[in-house]
């Protein structure tokens, strides 16, 4: 298994609406794309000094299913233009790491 970990930065005012346009429609938008070996997600928040920290923890059975989500530059931030809006700023780039233990399902 393979986890692609990304962060976005929002102001607090912008928290909020970022993180009900993630749960309304970003994450159900790749739950409906039916992505062969995409194992869900997970969303991490946190305040922090300049504002309010989103991490997302992906999880995917191979490279080719995270080329499937983000295409053939499989590091490339998959970032939809309302949640641009609503970012002070975020990573350009996933990080991709080999899952070595993980909690048993």
């Amino acid at each position: 298994m393979i986890s692609r970990i990304w962060h976005g930065w929002t102001s607090r005012q912008n928290a909020d609406a970022y993180e009900d346009l993630l749960r309304s429609e970003i994450f159900t938008g790749i739950e409906h794309r039916e992505i062969r070996g995409y194992r869900g997600i997970h969303l991490l928040r946190r305040d922090v000094p300049e504002g309010v920290e989103f991490v997302t923890v992906m999880w995917f059975d191979s490279l080719d299913a995270i080329k499937a989500f983000a295409g053939e530059d499989s590091e490339a931030a998959v970032v939809p233009p309302k949640a641009r809006a609503l970012l002070a700023r975020f990573d350009a780039r996933s990080a991709h790491y080999n899952v070595l233990v993980a909690p048993e399902q």
